[in-house]
């Protein structure tokens, strides 16, 4: 086994595992552990199908169709109409990446061995991926209850060799032409092989555990923010001390004071006030930058102990158990996973919240202790960065908007039989926007703060060498420094990709160390 390749046993997968396959096209392989699992399984579902009683989803229909039994020749068809009737995403196609957590984790519970698919069936699924052959799935389609269900149907309409699918050159053909260019014969779905790749968390469960890799960049990423900010409106950083977090002992909070505290080792800004303008106290958005980046924190990790628990999951209904029971059961039901995706909702929309007010900060010539109005080079003539704190501002609205809880909504569908749904497909979907805001809200801060930074250092105060790392790798990444005004959209731009690739984290830890 190389780097690049993800092997799936029974016992579930790994955060670091979906990212690899999701967004770097990391190559999947079944364990034979994994193998034997599927099939003693479907030794189990053969040996149900064979029997004249009937067992809900093998030989029964679906949802409010579960009173009838299905008679065993028309089982195949019963397992290809399921796929193609649930198959009615619509709207816009959601990204590459989420289909493929989705294929991805729809593949570990299969793995798992309590679906009853056939190794056959598992291994058409990993060759997909393998393959890089996408499915077209849309954006409107699941209630997060019985699973992701129009999502998967269309994950599982491609195997079967229909619908449509993007092929690794992202051109869109139909999914058949795509399985026979790369020798992947379609799928002849089986006695619950159907529902079983239907019934899971799996598009919201994935879109968690990638927010949670962006949301733990863009928290770090926010500590540094807050630490120039600071640091430019000649704050102090006593506040920061850990014998003050200590008896406050909230771990997110502590973690948020250090990376602050490091970054503004050695500088000779911070303080500077008590010379000639006394302060008793910073502003909140600044002295209590740790308390609320903390407490985010604090729920991302939470977040991640649920993720944890449903990687580790089989999610399905019915499921095979290991005495060969057959059971019906409400785990598809996504309740604990869109709760954990509203709450990083509202933990970001905050934390753009105060990168806001404190960006608004060192604009505010009666606020900022001596920088420029808006941090413009000859203010009346120049603007500086006042519309910049405007589209922060507005991003910093939608956010508050985007925190509204999906979870706390549900509508019956089913004929009243699936009567509460977790929305848990909405909830994600609406914070993979609101993490992307984040992103460009954190680095609307920063090129406020880094231009501060550089002015005061005109003045002859010598910033901290964290910062100085931070405004020279910004520079290079090509966002310009003060000066008259020019065409900002670009400089943002840059700013954004800068944070969102992880850049201004790689700036400053060679001089502070890892941070938290």
């Amino acid at each position: 086994m190389d780097m690049h390749t993800v092997v799936v046993g029974t016992s579930g997968t790994t955060a670091e595992d979906v990212v690899a396959v999701a967004r770097h096209g990391a190559r999947v392989e079944l364990s034979a552990a994994a193998v034997d699992a599927l099939a003693a399984s479907r030794l189990i579902v053969d040996a149900l199908a064979a029997k004249p009683e009937p067992v809900y989803g093998v030989s029964t229909g679906f949802g409010a169709l579960a009173s009838r039994h299905i008679s065993t020749d028309l089982r195949a068809r019963l397992q290809r109409n399921i796929v193609r009737s649930h198959a009615a995403g619509m709207g816009p196609r959601v990204e590459r990446e989420v289909v493929r957590a989705l294929m991805f984790l729809r593949l570990k519970t299969v793995a798992s061995g309590h679906t009853g698919v056939r190794p056959e069936v598992a291994q058409a699924m990993a060759d997909v991926l393998n393959a890089g052959i996408t499915p077209v799935v849309h954006e409107y389609g699941s209630l997060g209850c019985s699973g992701d269900l129009a999502p998967l149907s269309h994950c599982a309409l491609t195997l079967m060799g229909e619908g449509e699918a993007e092929g690794p050159d992202g051109t869109v053909r139909p999914a058949g032409e795509l399985l026979a260019a790369h020798g992947i014969t379609p799928v002849e779905l089986r006695e619950k092989e159907g529902l079983a790749l239907l019934n899971g968390t799996d598009g919201m469960l994935g879109m968690l555990v990638m927010a949670l890799a962006d949301l733990k960049n863009l928290y770090t990423s926010a500590d540094i923010t807050a630490a120039l900010s600071l640091e430019a409106l000649l704050g102090t950083d006593k506040v920061l001390a850990p014998e003050l977090h200590a008896i406050r002992p909230h771990p997110g909070q502590g973690a948020s004071a250090d990376n602050m505290l490091r970054v503004l080792a050695g500088s000779g800004l911070t303080g500077h006030h008590q010379d000639d303008a006394p302060r008793v106290q910073d502003a909140y958005s600044v002295r209590c930058a740790p308390q609320v980046n903390g407490a985010g924190r604090d729920t991302l990790d939470h977040a991640a102990v649920v993720a944890g628990r449903e990687l580790a999951s089989s999610v399905d209904n019915p499921v095979v158990l290991p005495d060969g029971r057959v059971e019906s059961n409400g785990n598809f039901h996504g309740a604990p996973v869109a709760y954990v995706l509203d709450f990083l909702a509202i933990v970001a929309a905050d934390l753009g919240s105060i990168c806001e007010r404190r960006t608004d900060r060192l604009l505010d010539k009666n606020r900022s202790h001596g920088l420029p109005p808006f941090l413009a080079d000859d203010a009346g003539v120049d603007s500086g960065l006042m519309i910049a704190q405007y589209t922060q501002a507005a991003l910093v609205s939608e956010m508050k908007r985007l925190a509204v809880p999906a979870s706390a909504d549900s509508i019956p569908s089913s004929a009243m039989q699936e009567d509460h749904v977790s929305m848990g497909w909405s909830a994600a979907r609406k914070l993979r926007t609101a993490v992307d805001n984040l992103a460009r809200i954190v680095a609307v801060e920063l090129y406020a703060a880094t231009r501060a930074v550089e002015l005061r250092a005109a003045e002859g105060l010598v910033p901290a060498p964290a910062s100085q790392a931070a405004v020279a790798a910004l520079r290079a990444a090509g966002a310009e420094g003060p000066g008259p005004d020019r065409f900002l959209a670009p400089d943002l731009a840059a700013a954004d990709a800068f944070v969102r690739a992880g850049g201004l984290v790689a700036a400053v830890e060679p001089v502070t160390g890892p941070l938290a």
